[in-house]
């Protein structure tokens, strides 16, 4: 079901899908309402008055630190990684035509820590070299599962069994740059390789802002061609789009997200893989549903650190347990759903 929006004149009119514009208002009240509470609640309680006022630069000292320098870089970071992430997951389903074409499935996250472990413990960079290594190695990673998996205009179903072959290499790699690491590296490394919020400052925020105000409206401009992808490579084709050209770059499109999402926090699992369909589930729009899987993804990933910050206060848990935890669960229980369908 949909409606039409037009100006005054009827020169220009929009189709707007009822149902996906309904979910997307509800996940974005959802994800202010938690935003609020993350920013209100914790070892020093706020009242929404004093966020407001801490924010426009005219709070008390001490609540102008908790917000604008402790939780707001935090809770920024979690919304811009999580929406990247679920976009991520989204574009390489709807390529692959499978449930699990997921950057973090199909080795792209995985590829992202190997080049940030070689920054860590072979050339002992920074924080910065530690997310630029991260952004090289994931684009690496996925030029080369697309040479392997693309080579004669291969389906999506080879990108994903090639990729999960490739992510399994890369972890034993991983797994074997940290044994060679001195101590204090590898426990620098292992750190970084459970996901982490807890370590978000301004500078992080502004270069995720920036790669998702570059890569996202790409996405958003090539959805229609991503749905008419959907439909076969011949059917797109028929329909006048370049197939081989959109597909590049929805899947560089792809890759740069997960990459710069894993530079700036570490691997964080489920929320690729997850995000994009539950948006569909609940939104069942007729094409991808980048924007209602940009908004699941922020939910889930601010919620999960949200729980993970209140529940263990005041122990400090990386986000990532959180989601790995849910996300173990979570394709197990797709696993068997995947398996009962194709009984059916």
């Amino acid at each position: 079901m949909s409606a039409v929006i037009r100006t005054p004149g009827g020169r220009i009119s929009l189709r707007v899908e009822t149902r996906p514009a309904v979910v997307a208002i509800l996940l974005a009240v959802i994800l202010v309402v938690v935003m609020g509470i993350t920013l209100t609640t914790g070892e020093f309680e706020l009242t929404v008055p004093d966020v407001l006022r801490a924010l426009v630069g005219q709070g008390s000292t001490k609540a102008d630190f908790v917000v604008n320098t402790l939780r707001l870089p935090r809770l920024l970071t979690a919304v811009l990684v999580g929406a990247a992430l679920a976009v991520s997951g989204a574009i390489l389903q709807s390529l692959s035509g499978n449930s699990l074409g997921s950057p973090d499935v199909i080795g792209f996250t995985n590829g992202s820590a190997t080049g940030a472990l070689i920054v860590i413990i072979v050339l002992q960079g920074s924080m910065t070299e530690t997310a630029i290594g991260a952004l090289i190695g994931g684009l690496v990673t996925a030029i080369a599962i697309y040479l392997l998996a693309y080579t004669g205009g291969a389906p999506g179903f080879r990108l994903v069994v090639i990729g999960i072959g490739v992510s399994a290499m890369l972890l034993a790699l991983n797994s074997y740059l940290i044994t060679r690491a001195r101590l204090q590296d590898a426990l620098e490394a292992q750190s970084w390789l459970i996901g982490t919020l807890g370590h978000q400052n301004w500078d992080q925020v502004h270069a995720i802002a920036f790669a998702c105000a570059v890569l996202m409206p790409t996405g958003l401009a090539y959805a229609r061609k991503l749905s008419m992808l959907e439909m076969g490579d011949d059917t797109a084709g028929a329909l006048g789009v370049d197939a081989r050209r959109a597909r590049l770059v929805l899947l560089t499109v792809s890759v740069a997200l997960a990459a710069v999402a894993t530079a700036m926090t570490g691997p964080i699992w489920f929320i690729a893989l997850a995000a994009p369909q539950l948006a569909r589930r609940l939104a069942r729009p007729s094409g991808p549903g980048l924007v209602t899987a940009a908004l699941m993804g922020a939910v889930l990933l601010t919620t999960s650190d949200l729980a993970v910050q209140r529940i263990f206060e005041p122990s400090i848990v990386p986000v990532g347990v959180a989601t790995g935890t849910i996300g173990g669960l979570y394709l197990m229980w797709l696993l068997v759903t995947e398996t009962r369908k194709n009984r059916a």
